[in-house]
């Protein structure tokens, strides 16, 4: 019989090559640096490749071991699929499952569709995750994430996407600006007057794309960590931002003296859907859970 690397041989080198440390490797799956490397080194000799280029103190993974990496990162994940259905009888939506989601919806929607999994799949035990767009599909591609909600369009690569709503952007001003102007064409705005969230927020792409913010000028430097600074910042008087209509309609403006306005460039929107591994042996879970995100959605935006 063919001798094969071993699942746990595997996992150590996913350790490995996620810290880049043999110490602290080790140390994440609970064995010594020594019984690490030995493991290694024998997974090399198995394949009959080099997976790591080593000196004295520094190694680094070859080109044949970041590939051997990403398919022993599919081999485990769909190992780990496999205790989960055996585990779950064979059951959709039951047991574990991991979703992600963007700042910019999360707080608007994730305790409701909490709830409903609740009502509507007690079995399931849903574990969330808050990120950015980009960190979340790096933890979709490496499998600790089954599936991300986030805005549209977004470049996910080969995952499967499916939008479940348009959410429209609002203008957002205080209610003493109303009569500033704001209603004209874009370009005759003041410079500087557009206040907008930090660039690693996709919300602020879709906003500059949909509400066609070609102009830089008009966007003020300074870009904030949050929806809840944005609007801090525009209570305040020092500018005008876009909000999604998700957030407006969460109750994000009460409290304040903000009123908002439809753009000027008319049905400037952003999507919202979902995105998950089309590989996976969970489509059917997904399929069931993006019904029930649609249904969520459906109370506080457009739904496709």
């Amino acid at each position: 019989m063919k001798r094969l690397p071993s699942i746990k041989q595997m996992q150590y080198l996913l350790a490995l090559h996620e810290h880049q440390h043999f110490g602290r490797a080790a140390e994440a799956c609970f064995i010594g640096q020594s019984t690490l490397s030995a493991a290694i080194a024998n997974m090399e000799e198995t394949l009959n490749a080099q997976l790591l280029e080593r000196d004295h103190k520094t190694f680094i993974f070859t080109p044949l071991g970041e590939d051997i990496v990403r398919q022993a990162r599919g081999i485990i994940e769909q190992c780990e699929e496999l205790s989960l259905f055996a585990q779950s009888q064979g059951k959709p939506m039951s047991g574990p499952f991991r979703l992600g989601c963007i700042p910019t919806i999360a707080p608007f929607v994730l305790s409701d569709i909490m709830a409903e999994c609740r009502q509507q799949f007690p079995e399931l035990q849903l574990l969330l995750r808050e990120d950015t767009s980009d960190n979340s599909l790096h933890a979709l591609a490496e499998g600790r994430l089954d599936m991300v909600l986030l805005a549209l369009p977004y470049e996910t690569g080969a995952f499967h996407t499916e939008v479940l709503a348009q959410d429209p952007f609002q203008l957002v001003l205080h209610r003493d600006w109303q009569a500033a102007g704001f209603e004209q064409d874009i370009s005759q705005w003041p410079d500087e007057s557009i206040f907008l969230l930090e660039r690693e927020h996709c919300l602020t792409g879709h906003a500059v794309k949909a509400c066609e913010l070609e102009d830089n000028r008009k966007v003020n430097p300074f870009f904030a960590t949050s929806l809840h600074t944005l609007t801090q910042m525009v209570n305040n008087k020092l500018g005008v931002t876009f909000m999604p209509q998700l957030a407006i309609n969460a109750g994000l403006l009460q409290g304040t003296e903000l009123v908002c306005q439809r753009p000027a460039v008319g049905l400037a929107s952003r999507d919202i859907g979902v995105a998950w591994r089309a590989t996976s042996s969970k489509l059917h879970s997904y399929r069931l859970l993006a019904e029930l995100i649609r249904q969520v959605l459906q109370k506080k935006v457009t739904v496709r």
